[in-house]
C-alpha cells in the first residue's frame, strides 16, 4: 500500500521548488501538504497555533519520564546529573530543529514512515513506521502503569489495581476519541527534608548502574518523533521552531529543578518513580495534579495509528497530477 510520501513526494520531485499548493514556474503541477486545501470542508486539521503546538509538545515530552530523573541524581550525583540533563536538552533542541527543517522542506511529510521513505527508500518507511508505533504501544503502557498508580495512591488502594488501569485506559480512550490534535489542546487549559538523608555531589558506582541511570533523562526527552504530526495540523507550520524553543526551555529548566530538588529533600533513598517517595498526603496530592498530564499524552499516543491511517487515505484519495504538455 503506497504511503503519503509515495504518492505526494513523486509530485515534488515532477516539480520543483513548488510546495503546499504552490505553482513552480517549470510545469502546472501543485503539491500540496498532508491535508491540502481544508477550504469548505467539514472537517478541518489544520487548526491549531504555535501556542497550542506547544502545550501539546510539553504534555508529551513532560510527562512520566521526570520521576526517574532524582533517582538518577541518587547514582551518579547532582553535578553529573544537572550536566547531563542540560546538555540532553540542548541536543533535543538541536534534532528538534533538523526535524522541522525537514518537514518544512517536504511538507507532505506526516510521520517519520513518510520521512523514511524519502531517506531511504520503501524499506526506510516500513522500519521507520513499525518503529513509531511499537515506540507508541511501549510508551502508552508506561504511561497506563502511571495512570493506574496514581489512581492507586488517590483511592488508597481501594481497588484491584487491574481495575485502576482498565478505568484509566477507558478514560484516555474517550478522550482520544476525537482524531483531531486541536481538541486535545483544550484539555490542556486551564515538605519537610526527610531525616537522615545523604546528599552526594558526586557518586562512584559501576558502569552499570551508571548506564542505567543514564538512561532515565535519555528516556525523558523521547517524544519528537511526533512533531511531524503536530506540524502538519498546524496554521502556520513556520512557527514549529517557536513552540519547540518554549517546549526545551521549559522542560530542561523544570527537570532540573525538579530532580534536585527532590534529591535534596528526600536523598539518595529516593524512588523511582519520585512520587511514591513522599507522604501520603502530599504523594496524593502530587498524583492528582500529573494524572491530568498522564491522560493527555495517552490520547496522544492512541491518536498516532489513526492519524497515520487518516494521511495513508487522503494520499491514496488524491490522484497524481500530470504534466502539463502545454
Amino acid at each position: 500500500m503506497p504511503s503519503t510520501s509515495q504518492i505526494q513526494y513523486v509530485q515534488a520531485q515532477e516539480k520543483p521548488g513548488g510546495i503546499e499548493g504552490k505553482q513552480s514556474g517549470s510545469s502546472n503541477i501543485v503539491t500540496d501538504d498532508v491535508f491540502g486545501d481544508e477550504e469548505g470542508h467539514q472537517i478541518r486539521y489544520k487548526t491549531l497555533s504555535w501556542q497550542v503546538v506547544s502545550l501539546l509538545m510539553i504534555a508529551e515530552i513532560v510527562s512520566n519520564g521526570m520521576l526517574s530523573l532524582p533517582s538518577a541524581l541518587a547514582v551518579v550525583g547532582i553535578v553529573p546529573a544537572v550536566i547531563l540533563i542540560i546538555f540532553l536538552g540542548v541536543f533535543a533542541l538541536f534534532t528538534a530543529k533538523l526535524l522541522i527543517d525537514f518537514k518544512l522542506n517536504h511538507p507532505d511529510v506526516h510521520n517519520m514512515g513518510d520521512a523514511g521513505y524519502i531517506l531511504f527508500g520503501p524499506v526506510g518507511r516500513e522500519i521507520l513506521s513499525i518503529g513509531t508505533i511499537l515506540f507508541a504501544i511501549c510508551a502508552c503502557g508506561s504511561e497506563l502503569l502511571s495512570g493506574q498508580q496514581a489512581l492507586s495512591t488517590l483511592s488508597n488502594q481501594g481497588l484491584c489495581t487491574m481495575y485502576l488501569l482498565l478505568i484509566f485506559a477507558i478514560a484516555t480512550y474517550l478522550f482520544a476519541v476525537p482524531r483531531t490534535l486541536g481538541v486535545i489542546g483544550m484539555a490542556g487549559a486551564g515538605a519537610n527534608p526527610v531525616p537522615g538523608r545523604v546528599i552526594n555531589a558526586t557518586i562512584s558506582g559501576t558502569f552499570y548502574e551508571a548506564f542505567l541511570a543514564i538512561t532515565n533523562p535519555v528516556f525523558s526527552y523521547a517524544g519528537h518523533f511526533m512533531f511531524f504530526m503536530l506540524m502538519s495540523e498546524m496554521r502556520r507550520p513556520q512557527d514549529a521552531m517557536k513552540a519547540a524553543w518554549c517546549l526545551q526551555g521549559f522542560a530542561t529548566l523544570f527537570y532540573v529543578v525538579f530532580s534536585v530538588v527532590m534529591y535534596i529533600y528526600i536523598g539518595n533513598t529516593v524512588q523511582s518513580p519520585a512520587f511514591f517517595s513522599l507522604s501520603p498526603r502530599w504523594a496524593k496530592a502530587a498524583f492528582g495534579i500529573a494524572l491530568g498530564n498522564f491522560l493527555m499524552y495517552v490520547d496522544l499516543l492512541f491518536l498516532i495509528q489513526p492519524l497515520m491511517s487518516i494521511a495513508e487515505a487522503l494520499a491514496l484519495c488524491t490522484p497524481t497530477p500530470q504534466p502539463s504538455l502545454s
